[in-house]
């Protein structure tokens, strides 16, 4: 009786605890830590967007500090010139105001909202009501008590300046913090590599060097089409009429950094604004319209163009994502939640101890093309199966290619969890049938080439295994689409005369887990008797290099070949029919 060894035993659950325990220090440190963590982590942002005009400067001969510096004042230039443009701007709009909001009221009680806000308090007191008890609700809230007239000048200036200096304190944190990471990036790779293990330097560099260029690439273009939105609605809102043009569009260019609800908040407010302008409402159809056209053709056209048709990471993974890191930091992790999920998938895809990410938030399917066969098998989603297949038949119209790496590695699958005995005999055979239903649908995907009947015959026949049927089906239906003459016979089943005469390759056709090496050397045999002049061949499909049932085979291997691909079965029989013959033969249908 084997014995298990205690530390085996509690191992797993102190590991789970670890884990579990270092993940909340961690959220707990991004927590409480983010007055000091948010700067860093806008410098390196900042950092990766810059990485590209340093560069350039580089290239025009200005020296490494000398570009940093530069690259890094422009960039803070560029914030200071909005942040007065849009000071400006809301100042003038200010000045308005109280007549827009005198014709948007008349607006409102012209739609009669007035009664309905009044029904809605009525309601709300009543529950407030019902909830206490009977208690009586007062609408009037209490008056906040006066300011003091007499509050002390330094009071006044201390609390101004705090909050104007705050930010600006946050702001030289950042510019100082991505001057010294454009000045030391290499010397910051260097201890990257170092600390992610220096025994594959070349593969550590390699993903660091193309992780850092993806994003500098990323963050770049993001910027770039996002001002180049910004100055598109400004000027069609100049255009329109509405007044401060130049707040809005750099506002709708902010807060498509923002995922999903970015252009919502930046056009709630102009719709507001633009209905209290005119008396009528066709200023606000025009602004709906317009940022309606906006986002259709930035999401359906130019970011597919620059980006690809995704950034990398799913559309849950975007809620996921901007849900943790508003509830970690607030407004600016709203902000900060795509760059950084997009940094944490190219980890997941480069560095190996951190593929979890990548499955976790990446946009590629969780599940590898033939799982998903096998899993559609199983829950019998044939629409699916066929959806798959049209895809894949579409982007490489080849039976063989599909069969070799989707649907015999599939089945394969099948065979490993029959052998298992986690498969019923109910559920093999209803894999069974959809599967064949699935065959019979398939060369409708495909243009058979023409074959040729003077060359011979490739018979296929299966081993005896539950499923070796289906995947001599397979390699008959890629052999007839290539124009390779071919087909099926049953297992114990003998040949006629005619067909005899024309087989000049045999093909047994196994799953390894069936069958063992024993029984189709058996098999071999009696094929070669009833079949004197024709090649056997053993395809032992999907079989690995260190398969156990191979070696054996090729080891005591007696004038058989075996291939374990239907491509090399291919190969195989198109080599024989180059062979000079002067046979015809008639073709049998499937």
């Amino acid at each position: 009786m084997a014995m298990t060894h205690p530390e085996a035993v509690s191992d797993t659950p102190p590991n789970r605890r670890t884990g579990l325990l270092s993940a909340a220090l961690i959220i707990a440190a991004l927590y409480f830590g983010r007055e000091v963590i948010v700067p860093l982590v806008l410098a390196v942002l900042l950092a990766f967007v810059l990485a590209p005009v340093v560069v350039l400067l580089r290239r025009a001969f200005v020296p490494h500090a000398l570009a940093v510096v530069l690259a890094v004042l422009l960039s803070a230039a560029a914030t200071l010139g909005l942040g007065l443009v849009m000071a400006r701007q809301a100042s003038s709009l200010l000045g308005n105001l109280s007549t827009y909001a005198e014709n948007l009221r008349s607006k409102l009680q012209g739609l009669h909202l007035a009664e309905l806000m009044r029904e809605a308090q009525l309601a709300m007191q009543n529950l407030r009501g019902m909830i206490g008890g009977g208690g009586r609700y007062d609408a009037g809230l209490p008056a906040a008590p006066a300011a003091e007239a007499g509050t002390p000048p330094l009071e006044v200036i201390q609390s101004v300046a705090g909050s104007v200096l705050a930010p600006l304190a946050t702001a030289g944190v950042v510019v100082l913090f991505a001057i010294f990471v454009l000045l030391y990036r290499e010397d910051l790779r260097d201890r990257l590599i170092r600390l992610a293990g220096s025994r594959d330097l070349h593969r550590t560099t390699v993903a660091l060097n193309d992780a850092a260029r993806r994003l500098s690439r990323l963050f770049l273009a993001q910027v770039a089409l996002n001002t180049g939105v910004g100055v598109m609605i400004g000027l069609a809102l100049w255009v329109l009429g509405l007044p401060s043009p130049a707040l809005w569009g750099i506002l709708a260019g902010l807060m498509r950094f923002v995922p999903f609800l970015g252009t919502y908040i930046a056009l709630a407010p102009m719709l507001l604004l633009a209905a209290a302008v005119e008396p009528g409402w066709g200023l606000a159809l025009w602004v709906a319209g317009l940022f309606l056209a906006a986002e259709l053709l930035m999401g359906q056209v130019v970011e597919p163009m620059v980006f690809g048709h995704s950034t990398g990471i799913s559309p849950v993974a975007v809620v996921i994502a901007a849900t943790f890191w508003t509830f970690i930091w607030g407004p600016i992790g709203l902000l900060l939640a795509v760059p950084l999920t997009v940094c944490l998938v190219v980890l997941g895809r480069h560095v190996p101890s951190l593929d979890f990410l990548d499955i976790m938030l990446g946009d590629r399917p969780s599940l590898r093309p033939e799982e998903s066969f096998y899993q559609n098998l199983l829950q019998g989603n044939l629409p699916r199966l066929q959806e798959q297949a049209h895809l894949l038949l579409r982007a490489q119209p080849s039976l063989t290619a599909y069969h070799d790496t989707v649907a015999l590695p599939g089945l394969v699958l099948a065979d490993q969890d029959w052998a298992r005995e986690v498969l019923e005999i109910e559920q093999l055979e209803e894999i069974r049938a959809r599967l064949a239903t699935l065959l019979e649908h398939l060369p409708g995907e495909v243009t058979e080439a023409p074959v040729d009947p003077s060359a011979g015959l490739c018979l296929c026949t299966p081993a005896r295994g539950r499923l070796d049927d289906l995947s001599a089906v397979m390699a008959v239906q890629a052999l007839r689409a290539e124009g390779l003459a071919a087909a099926v016979i049953a297992e114990g089943a003998e040949s006629s005369p005619e067909m005899a005469s024309a087989v000049r390759l045999c093909c047994i056709a196994v799953l390894e887990e069936s069958s063992t090496a024993a029984s189709l050397r058996y098999l071999a045999r009696r094929w070669e008797k009833l079949l004197p002049e024709a090649q056997i061949a053993i395809g032992l499909w999907q079989a690995a290099p260190d398969s156990s049932v191979l070696a054996e085979l090729r080891r005591e291997a007696a004038g058989q070949t075996i291939v374990t691909s239907i491509s090399e079965l291919a190969a195989l029989w198109r080599a024989l029919v180059n062979q000079p013959t002067a046979r015809t033969v008639p073709v049998p249908e499937a």
